[in-house]
C-alpha cells in the first residue's frame, strides 16, 4: 500500500506522496498520476505531489498535472506541499524547497501558508489573439508556468470552460499551451478570478499561479493597489504580495489556506485497473 494525503488548496486538491525513501514503485509515473487522479474512480484530484530529498533546500518536489503532464510550479499545490512537509516533520515552519521553476520559499501558520514565488517572466501587456473568428484582448505573465489573463465584465455567466480550452491551445501559445484567466475588477484591493488549467483541461476552484498572474496583470495595468485579495470560484480568498519595477515585478508572495482532507493507504486496486 501507498501512504498519501489529500490536501485542498483554495478548492485547488492533491495527493501528497512522500517518497524521500525513493521506494515508491509504481512503473511509469505518469501512467499512475492519470490513474490515482481519476475522479469516481480512484482517489481523485487536480494534481498529484511526490516529495524527493534535496541537498539544496529542505526538499525537492515533481508535481504532475492529472493528466500525468509535469510541471514546473503550481502556487496552490506549494502551498500544500509545504504544510505536508511541515506537518510530516521534513521541514519546520519556515522552509524552502526545488522546483522546476526554481527554489520556493514557504511559512506555515496553522492551516495558512505564505509562499515566496520566483520572480515572473515573459510579461506582456495588452495585445490581441483570434479566438474562433473573434479578436481578444489579452494580456500574460509566467508566474512559474504560463498564463494568459483576459478582463471580462459579466464574469459569472462567461464560458470560461469554452473560451479557456481556445486560449489554451491558442497557436500564440504553442507547443508548450498556457493557463487562461478571466478577471473582474471588484475595487482598488480585490478582484475576482476564474481559471482554466491546462493539464486538468477544465475550469478548477482556484489556481494559485493564476489568482497571482492576474493579480500582477491588474496592478501593471493600473487598476488595483498591493496587496490584492483575489477571489476565486471556491468562495476562498488568495492574497497576493509583490513589488512593482520598471521592468516588472519582484518579491511576490502567494497566501492562503491549506488544509488537509485525509490521510489513508492507496491499495493496488485503486490505481491498477
Amino acid at each position: 500500500m501507498i501512504e498519501f494525503f489529500k490536501m485542498s488548496g483554495s478548492g485547488n486538491d492533491f495527493i501528497l506522496i512522500d517518497d524521500r525513501d525513493g521506494k515508491l514503485s509504481v512503473g511509469k509515473l505518469e501512467d499512475f498520476v492519470r490513474k490515482i487522479c481519476e475522479r469516481r474512480v480512484s482517489v481523485g484530484a487536480d494534481g498529484l505531489i511526490v516529495i524527493r530529498k534535496s541537498d539544496r533546500a529542505d526538499f525537492s518536489w515533481r508535481f504532475f498535472n492529472a493528466d500525468g503532464s509535469e510541471v514546473d510550479m503550481c502556487g496552490n499545490g506549494g502551498r500544500c506541499a509545504a504544510r505536508f512537509a511541515f506537518i510530516k516533520g521534513i521541514a519546520g515552519q519556515k522552509m524552502s524547497f526545488v522546483t522546476g521553476a526554481g527554489i520556493i520559499d514557504a511559512e506555515v501558520k496553522g492551516d495558512q501558508v505564505k509562499l515566496r514565488l520566483t520572480d515572473p517572466q515573459e510579461l506582456r501587456v495588452d495585445y490581441t489573439i483570434r479566438l474562433d473568428g473573434r479578436t481578444l484582448p489579452v494580456s500574460s505573465v509566467n508566474t512559474g508556468v504560463p498564463h494568459v489573463v483576459s478582463f471580462i465584465r459579466d464574469l459569472e455567466s462567461h464560458d470560461v470552460f469554452s473560451d479557456g480550452r481556445l486560449i489554451r491551445y491558442n497557436e500564440a501559445y504553442q507547443p508548450a499551451g498556457t493557463n487562461a484567466n478571466f478577471v473582474r475588477v471588484l475595487n482598488r484591493q480585490r478582484i475576482r478570478v476564474r481559471t482554466y488549467e491546462r493539464g486538468v483541461e477544465d475550469e478548477t476552484l482556484a489556481c494559485g499561479t493564476g489568482a497571482v498572474a492576474s493579480a500582477l496583470i491588474s496592478a501593471w495595468k493600473g487598476l488595483v493597489d498591493e496587496p490584492v485579495d483575489v477571489l476565486v470560484k471556491s468562495g476562498e480568498t488568495l492574497k497576493i504580495y509583490f513589488s512593482k519595477t520598471d521592468e516588472g515585478f519582484k518579491n511576490v508572495y502567494l497566501e492562503g489556506g491549506a488544509r488537509v482532507v485525509y490521510e489513508g493507504n492507496l491499495w493496488d486496486e485503486g490505481h491498477n485497473y
